[in-house]
């Protein structure tokens, strides 16, 4: 049998495409501060964006990344450990790390590849990672490439960890892997009691922040807003949420980010950052310090949604963030309330195993507008009304 042979049997997408209820892959011609315009010239509230602080819009952020375009090219079309490092890289590094008061930081392509190369570069066989069960794939992935041993444990589970850490901390070198904020719930790891099992046990901690880093605590992130960042030995960002670009980035101690600088594999044989998305993210961070107020405007607008969507019958979960899930019961609720909700000029992401259990992933962003937040919650009551109806269904 072919590798290639289950693709032909692959028909959930066209069985989906026929039904009008494909929920990936749509096509947007542009976008605003809080909205965005579908290739068919309608106007949706983006409600499904991680660009929290609403800076991938910003025409400081638009016209940094151009005038590095101009300046340095398109590409590097190298490897940072050869021919693609760029000033803007390291300034960035030391801007990251001053900001997020870690010793060093190292700039990486994607956030994906800055949590490959901290665990990649970090573990291997005869090492054991412990993952939240709801951990990023991202960190799944890296992981799994390291040939370390995985142990699971329950979502924010500390117990649970401390009893698997009893029985191999004396004879292993941990690793101890969760999310800052997981993406599909919008909730906090609880740090405080991470840091002490990790103490206890010897295990270093890896904090993935990719949904904190920029919003929480002025912007420093879940570390610091527990008051804990000189407590998290390794903390990685993404720069494609919050700072309104692509690209990721790992925090620690100097001697560790050298020594990944020179081993991790996912920045050594893969192309650096782009100049255009460098300097994109390196703005964003310029206007994060100057502008605080982003981080508090979209606190704000997420807990009103949080609030108004409950006050409609939706459950939203244990959400303490811009992130803010919408329980749908079942797959054909999820995918139905989706098209509706487009339909009522509002875009949220349908989530479906093995994602997530079945649910409207929405987020919110500082710069939406009372207006836009109504109008978005207008959508949700006539979803709620049409698809949803008995409040028990939600």
């Amino acid at each position: 049998m072919s590798v290639i042979d289950k693709c032909t049997t692959f028909n959930r997408p066209r069985e989906l495409k026929a039904a009008g209820l494909y929920p990936y892959f749509l096509n947007f011609d542009g976008r605003e501060a809080g909205t965005a315009r579908m290739t068919d010239g309608r106007e949706v509230i983006m409600c499904g964006s991680n660009d929290y602080l609403g800076l991938s819009t910003d025409i400081r952020v638009i016209n940094a990344a151009a005038q590095a375009a101009e300046r340095y090219g398109a590409g590097c079309t190298g490897s940072r450990f050869l021919n693609g490092n760029l000033e803007l890289h390291d300034q960035l590094e030391r801007q990251l790390a001053q900001f997020f008061g870690k010793p060093a930081a190292l700039v990486l392509t994607t956030g994906y590849q800055a949590n490959l190369a901290a665990i990649c570069g970090l573990c291997g066989p005869g090492d054991i990672v412990f993952l939240d069960k709801e951990a990023h794939a991202s960190l799944i992935d890296a992981t799994r490439m390291s040939r370390a041993k995985v142990q699971w444990f329950a979502h924010n589970d500390t117990t649970e960890l401390a009893a698997k850490l009893a029985r191999v901390a004396e004879t292993s070198n941990c690793l101890v892997v969760v999310d800052g904020v997981y993406s599909m719930e919008g909730d906090l790891c609880p740090l405080p009691e991470l840091v002490e099992v990790c103490d206890r046990y010897g295990a270093t901690l890896l904090v993935d922040d990719a949904h904190g880093g920029g919003v929480l605590d002025k912007g420093r992130g879940t570390a610091s807003q527990f008051g804990l960042t000189d407590s998290v030995p390794l903390i990685t960002l993404t720069f494609s949420k919050a700072f309104g670009s692509i690209g990721g980035a790992i925090l620690g101690d100097e001697d560790v980010i050298d020594y990944l600088r020179h081993t991790a594999r996912s920045l050594m044989f893969s192309a650096s950052a782009s100049p255009a998305n460098t300097a994109a993210a390196l703005e964003s961070l310029r206007i994060l310090q100057a502008e605080p107020w982003r981080c508090s405007a979209v606190a704000d607008n997420a807990d009103f949604m949080r609030r108004e969507l409950a006050a409609l019958g939706y459950e939203v979960g244990a959400s303490q963030t811009p992130i803010v899930p919408v329980d749908t019961g079942d797959d054909i609720s999820t995918l139905l309330a989706w098209n509706l909700l487009i339909e009522q000029g509002v875009y949220v992401n349908a989530v479906l195993p093995p994602a997530a259990s079945p649910r409207l992933r929405t987020s919110y962003t500082a710069v939406q507008t009372q207006d836009q937040l109504q109008r978005a919650l207008d959508g949700f009551r006539a979803v709620r009304d049409q698809i949803l109806r008995a409040p028990s269904r939600v």
